[in-house]
């Protein structure tokens, strides 16, 4: 029996695999592909993900690979340079493959001693009350404490589950691959249209598609692309020779919950939505690093009640808010009279310090505040890296960011590290950091400390 059997391998799967093995859970990963994906969709992580690879220690494994570019507020495409001052040194976009970033965190799963199993489908879904039974399409059943789905927007965990997905289908779809081009691309005067070098010769191409597909599994043809770049530029650049194509839609959907019982859903298997500001991958990356330490928690037998509930409570409004930026931003590239209006007022209206960095915080995440009750501005955020403090979050545990030199952890050494520090880069007398980076405590007495450190982090031990 396991402890977690996580379905799906993607980003969200492994980054949770991985978040679980740092308290030595025992994971099984179960991913449908035999192998490797053939395509190399490049992918943004932004300003929050960047520093929850730092956090871990993957951070220098993954810029070998990716190209940064400057961060700013590209809010519905609009091109606005970054607001002066951002509280982060990760303060750029690291446009990396896909395929690098589910290897990177699949051997860093691995290597903490998680179970990998490819070619692997689930079929069937029962719980009960001591955890849940998987049969995958071979008639295999596998038993674990807890199951997370992390399959996708077309998820079977969620589908199996009877977890409602409401919300909006897709009204337009859009093509995306990579290719060679015979004329050499230019700079399109369509924003729905993008091209950009993808390495080897060949270029990634984003356009519309001609309508919406009634089979999310087709793929598009070559055929397709050449179409539809002629009717938006005037010529379709002589392409040919794809490595892969894909079609995506701009449906909008999120989970009625996230839990329930024994089975969790996480990443695109719990919300979706256009990619438009490139935070799906992210927002599932986020997930998985919300709930790790408290699934591990609870499997360890030292969560508080009701620490696994706050998965959904913090998780899903922040799902909700992708949604509608996520929405805000398809209406404003549309063509219609309207529409253009409002994007030249925000366009007029980003100038202004407070709404660019209002909105480059909504599209890189680095804006969420968890609601931990009335305290200072930093509680409920997420800490920025002062000093060494990420190099501190390496291992998932909590953190006492301590400036009197009076405070202790106490009981909870074997869940909470100490730093005392007068010099600390704070400019409170001490934080109490969860294993996800959010300040959960800010205060100097002892007594106030215990309280939160039992609220988050379970009994002392005597």
């Amino acid at each position: 029996m396991y402890d977690v059997i996580i379905a799906g391998g993607g980003p969200a799967g492994a980054m949770l695999a991985a978040e679980l093995r740092l308290h030595e859970v025992r994971v099984l990963v179960l991913e449908k592909e035999t192998g490797p994906v053939s395509y190399a969709r490049i992918v943004g992580l932004h300003i929050r993900s960047i520093e929850l690879m730092a956090m871990r220690g993957l951070l220098d494994r993954l810029l070998p690979h990716g190209r940064r570019r400057p961060a700013g507020a590209y809010f519905a495409a609009i091109d606005k340079p970054a607001p002066d001052g951002l509280d982060s040194p990760y303060a750029y976009l690291l446009g990396i493959h896909l395929p690098v970033v589910v290897e990177v965190l699949t051997e860093h799963a691995i290597g903490l001693g998680a179970q990998v199993r490819h070619g692997c489908t689930v079929a069937g879904l029962d719980q009960d009350d001591d955890g849940a039974t998987v049969e995958l399409t071979d008639g295999e059943r596998l038993r674990a404490r807890y199951v997370v789905g992390c399959d996708g927007a077309r998820s079977t965990v969620r589908k199996l589950l009877g977890v409602g997905f409401p919300g909006e289908p897709s009204r337009n779809d859009t093509l995306m691959g990579e290719m060679a081009f015979a004329t050499p691309p230019t700079a399109t005067a369509d924003r729905r249209v993008n091209i950009r070098p993808a390495g080897a010769g060949f270029h990634q191409v984003i356009v519309p598609a001609a309508e919406v597909s009634g089979d999310r599994t087709e793929a598009p043809v070559l055929k397709d692309f050449q179409q539809q770049l002629y009717a938006f530029t005037g010529t379709d650049f002589g392409v040919h020779s794809p490595r892969w194509m894909s079609r995506f839609g701009d449906a909008t959907r999120l989970a009625d919950h996230y839990r329930l019982g024994r089975v969790l859903l996480a990443g695109d298997a719990a919300h979706i939505h256009p990619p438009i500001g490139g935070q799906g991958l992210n927002l599932g990356l986020q997930d998985a690093f919300n709930l790790g330490w408290k699934l591990a928690a609870q499997i360890r037998g030292w969560a508080p009640g009701t620490l696994l509930d706050t998965y959904e409570a913090e998780r899903r409004p922040v799902a909700a808010a992708v949604l509608d930026n996520t929405r805000a931003q398809t209406e404003l590239l549309s063509t219609e009279p309207g529409a253009r209006a409002v994007r030249r007022l925000l366009t007029r209206l980003m100038d202004f310090d407070e709404v660019n960095r209002y909105l480059l915080e909504q599209i890189s995440a680095i804006g969420v505040r968890y609601d931990f009750g009335d305290g200072p501005g930093l509680l409920g955020r997420r800490l920025p890296d002062v000093g060494d403090v990420y190099a501190r979050l390496h291992r998932g545990r909590g953190l006492l960011l301590d400036r009197t030199g009076r405070l202790t952890v106490g009981g909870w050494s074997d869940r909470v590290d100490y730093r005392g520090d007068p010099a600390a880069g704070l400019d409170v007398p001490a934080a109490l950091v969860r294993p996800d980076g959010h300040v959960a405590w800010i205060g100097d007495t002892q007594r106030d400390l215990n309280d939160h450190l039992a609220r988050w982090f379970g009994s002392e031990t005597l």
